[in-house]
């Protein structure tokens, strides 16, 4: 770790706050492009540690500069990143980028690691981004000590706000929702599921069934080959064109729809024909909007069903949503707290830094004591003796080096505290 490492971390932000989302995509850089990048954009700038964080909405450089170095801007790393942007967008993401100094950069990737500052708050997988993103960086020869431990604190911070918050808790997104509504039903494994469409809300949904173990799944989709590549992904599944749903035998248990296609796929005719004649419970999931499911389907059925929409979907997650923001009050205290001990934990690395040369120069003292003040005594002694003299140097020397590192530390952190 650099000394005044702290004072020179910057984090350069580009996200769907303050940019459209396709300009935010031309910050995206290809895995395999990515080591010759950065590596050149860190030589040319005079880092001393670089990392790339990279999700669905935004995209973040954390930075450390060489002290003493040029202050970096935006727009000298958006120049050193030679990206393909037209002088508009150039223009704008200069002006719209993000940028956090010192602390802030800190407080900032603390809360972005906690989805305090995602699009949807409580989402976990960002957690798991940023650790990524960090290995990567090792991995890449870019990190150093001081990104080493901010992460680390970073990490723990985000797991601390899991465990003891109530921000991740309730489901907002649509999938997750109707997920939990079924599992809510009690509705087995081994259920026969009907899904049509193989967008990317039932890839989404279709993922959660597979990861429970749900893998009697029939897919109908107006593109066989979609389909197709679904069935390869959740693995136990079949494929079939849309056209085919209307021979479709066997029942089902439970029916998920989600296509696009702005009239009712499922009409009472079709309902009826998809239950084969069996009169038990139906579970019925419409995640399209416009629905996929007549009104006649609901209104009229034979047998017991239970209607799930995308707008009683929605009141939940918006529910579940106001819910999650009145715990970022605690989270903000949390983060507060952590940022006091990353203080804390940074000014002991100075001061281990600072320190480093110390048992390097006790034992240049000790050496130059035993082979030329002292040597003519030393000489004199017996084998025994200079043992002694030998047991009692070192452990002169691991005092000299952990007392005044001791006291140093005490002191700092005392003066913080």
């Amino acid at each position: 770790m650099e000394l005044k490492a702290l004072e020179n971390f910057r984090i350069f932000a580009f996200t769907h706050k303050v940019l459209p989302l396709g300009l935010v995509g031309k910050f995206h850089i290809v895995q395999e492009s990515q080591a010759a990048i950065f590596t050149k954009v860190k030589n040319d700038l005079g880092l001393t540690e670089l990392m790339y964080l990279s999700t669905c909405n935004r995209v973040e450089f954390l930075t450390v500069q060489h002290p003493g170095a040029m202050p970096l801007t935006a727009e000298r790393l958006i120049d050193a990143l030679q990206l393909e942007l037209s002088t508009l967008e150039r223009t704008l993401s200069v002006d719209s980028a993000e940028v956090y100094i010192s602390d802030e950069a800190v407080k900032h990737l603390f809360k972005v690691s906690a989805s305090l500052d995602s699009m949807v708050i409580g989402e976990r997988e960002i957690i798991t981004q940023v650790r990524k993103a960090y290995e990567e960086a090792v991995q890449m020869g870019l990190s150093g000590d001081f990104l080493r431990v901010v992460v680390r604190k970073t990490i723990e911070t985000a797991k601390e706000i899991f465990t003891q918050t109530a921000i991740f808790k309730k489901p907002v997104s649509v999938v997750s929702l109707a997920f939990h509504r079924l599992r809510d039903l009690d509705v087995p494994a081994t259920s026969r599921i009907v899904m049509i469409g193989a967008g990317k809300t039932n890839r989404a949904m279709g993922k959660f069934l597979a990861k429970h173990g749900y893998k009697n799944i029939v897919i109908y989709n107006r593109t066989l080959e979609r389909a197709t590549s679904l069935v390869e992904e959740l693995g136990g599944a079949s494929a079939n064109s849309l056209e085919a749903l209307k021979d479709h035998v066997g029942g089902f248990d439970v029916l998920l729809t989600c296509t696009a296609s702005g009239d009712p796929i499922v009409t009472s005719a079709l309902y009826e024909k998809l239950c084969a004649g069996e009169t038990t419970r139906k579970i019925v999931i419409d995640l399209a909007l416009p629905a996929d499911v007549s009104h006649e389907v609901i209104s009229e059925a034979k047998t017991p069903i239970r209607y799930i929409n995308i707008e009683e979907l929605r009141i939940t997650a918006d529910k579940n949503l106001l819910e999650r923001s009145k715990e970022i009050n605690h989270c903000e205290e949390i983060i507060d707290r952590n940022l006091i001990a990353f203080h804390d934990i940074y000014k002991t690395r100075q001061i281990e830094l600072a320190m480093s040369q110390i048992p390097a120069k006790v034992r240049e003292i000790s050496e130059t004591a035993l082979n030329s003040v002292y040597a003519r005594e030393v000489a004199g002694m017996d084998p025994e003796s200079r043992e002694v003299l030998n047991k009692v140097i070192a452990y002169m020397e691991k005092k000299y080096i952990s007392v005044p590192m001791k006291m140093a530390k005490a002191v700092m952190l005392n003066k913080s505290n």
